[in-house]
């Protein structure tokens, strides 16, 4: 059977198993747009507005379903939009594939209309850059693409069409099913090694991270730890993998480290780090473990060989998959020690955390997430972009095991909402809730007609408090009383939700926000609320004028 390329190229992802893909269209990848007319049902194409929240519904998809989110943009600048996109699944370790479409292999090299070499912009972005310029080769591609995104450090590769082979015929096979890979596994004298570190440790600490865990594995990291009294600690924005009600669960180390997390990682002697890739947010700056050598001794368990030694020496390295360790983990006999009041201690210091003073806000938002940790079902899916008002669905809510958070490690703002309408997308009866700010709103409010087409309702917190918090709080700490460039005029938020169909509500007090997210429940179309946050409640704990007269005593901001 003669197929052109973007028949082939569709028909290898449904092969593959794909379902979803996002993306804005282009004339350079028409034939391609032309093969998903056939597919609706099968492989469907969600339709955003621009390209980089395309690029971030497909980074969320991969990081919560396992499978690459899959995006396509055109040439050009549909490429660069997407970049944000690229990079933020790369920090996330999340599969995903981009498709961009190229000038025609007749014009390369002569900075055609729009034209990019695509391996140097995305090759140190992505897993892999690469351009497909024969038709017969789409498959070898595709499959190589597709087991790539998703094996050792899950990513995102980045895959160029060239217009002209896209509409050339061929009569190549489209590929019939992914391929089954396992994952390595620890040898059993690694796994004996490392009960015999445990046997001699004091202060043991587990840090795990990455997204791609099958469902229930970490149950079984879970039953190991608290058969063992270990504490237990998640890397930035990952602690919705680990049941955060378990005893042994202590925390995030992230952004704003609490002094709990800081003290397990900084005085432990033994860190287990299983699927983590040891980021600065998660050292704290590289400062709570010596680089290249720790004084702690460091057990570093991933799936790519690559990861392993890239920043610290471990006294133990293991090459094994997370879910092939956590099985191997699973089997292990538990090893107890004398370090179980240090991890009480841990723990009664993260469940204090949730305790806070009322906030001089219109809206408090401690009362608010308290509000919503009650009401929240247990399989609720949080999202959230960027900005200082990420630290109530990041510090603030108890992730059980069901429920799930979907929050960008390279700190990139406008991610929130596109991955609440991918959520919304994979699993349509579930509850998403997205948080942000009113400047991260504005990156990508575009998006609400995307999900009102798509029929995606998520639920939008827009926390409003006129200014680009984050930044305003570096100012405030560093140029005291020297505002510039984070004064923020913004539209009426309520209402350009309702003219997108979707219900929108101005919260101006505490005590109106049940009932209102009550009525944003009850919409079927998804909702926006407003909430009024007082700029001086930048951080739950210190307050703008605080952070300045605190700067200006140390004599900051002198000129």
């Amino acid at each position: 059977m003669m197929r052109n390329g973007g028949q082939l190229l569709v028909e290898c992802l449904l092969g593959l198993g794909a379902t979803k893909s996002f993306g804005v269209p282009g004339e350079s990848y028409l034939a391609a747009l032309d093969a998903l007319y056939d597919t609706k049902g099968r492989l469907d194409y969600v339709l955003c507005r621009q390209e980089g929240g395309a690029a971030f519904m497909a980074a969320a998809w991969g990081k919560l379903t396992g499978s690459p989110g899959i995006a396509w943009v055109t040439r050009g600048p549909g490429a660069t939009n997407a970049a944000i996109g690229v990079h933020t699944a790369m920090q996330d370790s999340a599969p995903m594939l981009l498709f961009v479409g190229q000038v025609g292999t007749d014009m390369k090299g002569r900075e055609a209309f729009q034209e990019l070499d695509y391996r140097a912009v995305f090759g140190t972005m992505a897993k892999w850059a690469v351009e497909i310029d024969r038709v017969e080769r789409i498959p070898e591609i595709v499959s190589r693409a597709w087991t790539l995104a998703v094996t050792g450090r899950p990513g995102p590769v980045v895959i160029a069409l060239p217009e002209d082979m896209l509409t050339t015929l061929t009569d190549a096979a489209p590929l019939s099913g992914p391929a089954e890979i396992f994952e390595p596994a620890p040898p059993a004298e690694a796994m004996s090694r490392l009960r015999d570190m445990l046997r001699e440790a004091a202060r043991p600490v587990i840090l795990y991270a990455g997204c791609n865990w099958r469902p229930g594995a970490m149950g079984a990291v879970q039953r190991f730890a608290e058969a063992s009294d270990i504490p237990v600690v998640s890397v930035f924005r990952y602690q919705d993998q680990f049941d955060n009600f378990s005893p042994t669960f202590c925390g995030e180390a992230g952004v704003g480290m609490a002094p709990q997390v800081k003290a397990l990682l900084r005085d432990a002697d033994l860190v287990i780090a299983l699927n983590a890739r040891f980021g600065e947010n998660s050292t704290d700056g590289y400062t709570l473990l010596d680089v290249p050598q720790p004084r702690q001794k460091i057990v570093h368990v991933h799936g790519s060989d690559l990861e392993i030694g890239k920043v610290y020496r471990p006294a133990l390295g293991i090459h094994a998959g997370p879910n092939a360790f956590a099985e191997a983990l699973g089997a292990l006999e538990p090893v107890t020690g004398s370090w179980g009041e240090w991890r009480e201690r841990a723990r009664a210091a993260y469940e204090a955390g949730f305790d806070l003073p009322d906030l001089a806000s219109p809206v408090d938002m401690g009362k608010v997430t308290a509000h919503l940790r009650e009401v929240l079902p247990d399989d609720v899916i949080l999202t959230n972009g960027a900005g200082n008002f990420t630290v109530w669905p990041n510090k603030f809510f108890r992730y059980g095991p069901k429920a799930r958070l979907l929050a960008p490690q390279s700190g990139a703002m406008g991610y929130g909402v596109p991955a609440a309408i991918a959520a919304k997308i994979a699993h349509p009866r579930r509850t998403v809730v997205c948080f942000a700010g009113d400047g991260d709103f504005q990156m990508t409010l575009q998006e609400l007609a995307t999900a009102r087409q798509a029929g995606a309702a998520p639920i939008i917190l827009v926390l409003n408090n006129g200014i680009y918090g984050t930044i305003r709080a570096h100012q405030e700490r560093n140029y005291p009383a020297r505002v510039s460039g984070t004064d923020m005029i913004s539209p009426d938020f309520a209402m350009l939700a309702r003219s997108y169909g979707l219900y929108g509500e101005r919260v101006e007090a505490t005590a109106d926000f049940p009932a209102a997210f009550e009525r944003a429940l009850a919409s079927t179309t998804g909702a926006v609320l407003d909430l009024a946050i007082s700029p001086e409640v930048l951080t739950p704990r210190q307050t703008l004028s605080e952070m300045r007269a605190a700067a200006l005593s140390a004599g900051k901001g002198a000129h």
